[in-house]
């Protein structure tokens, strides 16, 4: 099995397809490396693709103790393009691959080309962040009291999630099919270390502000929990375009593939092309 190793020796998982300016994705909490197959098919014809697993999601080591940071989440994705001798990618990334994306673009914006963020930002509203953390704490003892299984016949009833079940029954089996398997001991540990652990987006306003990495944000207008941090970060990242998808909640590469795509290689062609400009920051004040 193909893996790179990170800097605190936890081996990670990854598959690639494809030649040309490389193109990493970084999948979401319920998701895991193959959840982004519908991607690498179509963007591998053009690019050098690469999707992998998360630590804490099989077949990538699954640790024990507190090593589950979004330190250690976004420092991951750098030792994937490290052992692949990448220097730079597109950064394509859905809510928990979404906050290491921007991560990245907030701590080492020499590595990404751009960042799509997708399904950004839930659990950053500041007047609720106390309770989103006490609800992960929760979660995670759920994942360690009755397993992946149990769990997941919960998850695929949320809100934004349902948008999926709609349009797509039987990819929203497969997927929940797929939470059932993942490693509850992993997913515990992100749950409560990355997910109940990360910073609010609304505290890093300064920091955003100075990412002038080309950034496309994608948001289902039924994601409830996204859509305003996705009006933050257009608001605030100087290269930001934003796409709302209609009638989509949270599994947008799933929900709705070739729109995704479509929005996806839009950008990145335009990035290429040199054509995804920065916004004059007078122009925002000037409204």
């Amino acid at each position: 099995m193909p893996r790179a190793t990170t800097r605190d020796n936890v081996r990670i998982y990854f598959e690639e397809s494809g030649q040309g300016t490389p193109i990493l994705f970084l999948h979401e909490f319920a998701a895991d490396y193959s959840n982004w197959e519908p991607q690498m098919r179509y963007f591998s014809r053009g690019h050098r693709c690469i999707t992998y697993s998360a630590r804490g999601y099989t077949p990538s080591d699954v640790p024990a103790g507190e090593v589950y940071s979004y330190e250690h989440f976004y420092t991951d994705a750098l030792a994937v393009l490290d052992h692949l001798r990448i220097e730079r990618a597109h950064l394509v990334g859905l809510s928990m691959g979404a906050y290491s994306s921007l991560q990245i673009g907030l701590n080492a914006p020499q590595r990404a080309l751009s960042m799509t963020l997708a399904g950004v930002g839930s659990g950053s509203e500041i007047e609720n962040l106390d309770n989103w953390r006490k609800q992960c704490r929760a979660n995670a003892e759920q994942f360690e009291a009755l397993g992946s299984a149990e769990v997941a016949k919960v998850t695929r009833e949320a809100p934004s999630r349902i948008p999926f079940l709609v349009k797509d029954p039987r990819g929203h089996a497969d997927f929940y099919a797929a939470l059932a398997r993942h490693d509850s001991k992993g997913s515990a540990n992100t749950m409560r270390g990355f997910q109940g652990g990360r910073p609010s987006i609304y505290t890093m306003t300064d920091a955003i502000r100075g990412v002038a990495t080309p950034a496309l944000i994608i948001c289902g207008d039924e994601d409830d929990p996204c859509v305003g941090a996705s009006l933050f970060l257009k608001k605030h990242l100087p290269a930001a375009g934003l796409a709302m998808f209609p009638k989509s909640g949270h599994v947008l590469n799933l929900e709705e593939p070739a729109l995704f795509n479509a929005s996806v290689e839009r950008f990145v062609t335009l990035v290429e092309a040199g054509r995804w400009p920065v916004r004059d920051p007078r122009s925002a004040a000037a409204h």
